[in-house]
């Protein structure tokens, strides 16, 4: 009688023998006496044992584990200033008691407590509502920026140079990244921006919480300033 071949089928991969033993970790401990026919690597010409590398690759794992709890922790401690910042921010323009107010207190703690070296608050208006906020029509301002405000969320990244001049103006060349939120709330619209020297200050994959947090804030405010801000156009 031949002795019994393995058909093809039969044989297993290198896969599945990695599934089996972290399916079965105490293999090894049940069947001690294979480890006498592996062949284990060697590091600086000594044999490592199967429990030495299973203590370095758990050494390696807690590492790693650390490396990111410091991250997340250092990411909690940026948020707990942002918070502060911006509670310091709205309640600022909450005491404000003119509209001017309101926007010299939104630029001086953008520009200040956050360090943005580029602030842009554009309002859209039909009529000169706002004496010393920069407004255009809502017409010009779908011309200019008009795919930028069809979602109505808060996007970041690099603009296009005609974007960023009818932002920031004079200042359009200096400005590598942007952060953007449009304004609307009951009539009133228009859009608050943050620009940045530093291309990856505001890359198109930052989080924009923060900022849209800010414009919905400020658009309430300012209609408790002006509240018989006009409709945008049908």
């Amino acid at each position: 009688m031949s002795e019994h071949q393995p058909h093809p089928s039969d044989e297993i991969d290198a896969e599945q023998v990695t599934e089996y033993l972290r399916r079965h970790p105490a293999f090894f401990a049940e069947h001690d006496e294979l480890l006498a026919d592996l062949i284990i690597p060697h590091e600086r010409g000594q044999a490592v044992s199967l429990v030495e590398r299973q203590v370095k690759l758990l050494r390696e794992r807690n590492i790693d584990v650390r490396h990111r709890l410091n991250q997340l922790m250092d990411t909690a401690r940026e948020n707990d200033r942002l918070f502060d910042k911006s509670r310091r921010l709205i309640l600022g323009m909450l005491e404000a008691q003119s509209l001017e107010q309101v926007i010299a207190s939104l630029e001086d703690s953008l520009r200040d407590d956050f360090q943005v070296p580029f602030v842009c608050l554009i309002l859209f208006t039909e009529a000169d509502r706002y004496s010393n906020a920069h407004c255009v029509t809502h017409a010009a301002a779908k011309e200019a920026i008009g795919h930028l405000l069809d979602n109505g969320k808060p996007v970041s990244g690099a603009l296009r140079p005609d974007e960023l001049r009818f932002l920031f103006g004079e200042s359009a060349e200096e400005v590598a990244s942007t952060a953007f939120a449009p304004i609307s709330h009951q009539g009133l619209h228009g859009v608050l921006a943050l620009g940045s020297k530093d291309a990856q200050q505001y890359r198109s994959a930052t989080g924009t919480l923060f900022l849209g947090y800010v414009a919905d804030a400020l658009a309430r405010i300012l209609l408790r300033q002006r509240p018989l801000a006009d409709e945008a156009p049908a």
